[in-house]
């Protein structure tokens, strides 16, 4: 089976350099702080691996996973958590790290869980936001880039489990 190799929408190099301003940026916001990023599995994994080099500062990372597409290129509407961080953030800074916002909903749903943990702070990074999916009021505190309404892979993001290893984000053809 052939597939067709997306069209680049945002080249590797354009990327590595956003991810290293974020992170300079990040640096200044949270010098001295008890940083721990959270990443959201699957699609983040890749940014926020670049992301955690990026930032100079002592820091720790967690995990956790949720679903909202299924297989499909279309938001589902509803945030199923499948695990969840795995240590204490009462009183820490945590840095949610998102690959893409689209409808917003799943963001907004993973931060109000956060909160509930009583974090010093809880903010938001996306790499990529759709604002003309948003769906509801979502203040994304680090952003790499905002893209058009377009189905993209790589760096992290797939489709149906393909794509994620390309150092570029594309559109499917």
């Amino acid at each position: 089976m052939t597939r067709s190799k997306p069209v680049p929408l945002i080249p590797e190099r354009r990327l590595r350099a956003r991810v290293r301003r974020l992170g300079r940026t990040i640096r200044r916001d949270y010098r001295g702080r008890d940083l721990v990023l959270v990443g959201v599995l699957k699609g983040s994994f890749i940014f926020m691996a670049d992301l955690a080099r990026a930032i100079d500062l002592p820091l720790t990372c967690d995990f956790l996973r949720v679903s909202s597409y299924g297989s499909g290129t279309e938001s589902l509407g509803s945030v199923r958590f499948e695990f969840d961080v795995t240590q204490p953030i009462k009183g820490k800074d945590v840095l949610l790290v998102e690959d893409i916002i689209d409808t917003g909903l799943t963001a907004r749903s993973v931060l109000r869980s956060l909160k509930a943990k009583k974090p010093r702070s809880a903010r938001l990074c996306a790499l990529l936001h759709k604002p003309e999916r948003t769906r509801v009021p979502l203040t994304i505190d680090y952003l790499g880039f905002k893209i058009p309404n377009r189905f993209v892979v790589g760096y992290g993001l797939d489709h149906d489990g393909r794509h994620r290893n390309l150092p570029y984000i594309g559109v499917l053809a």
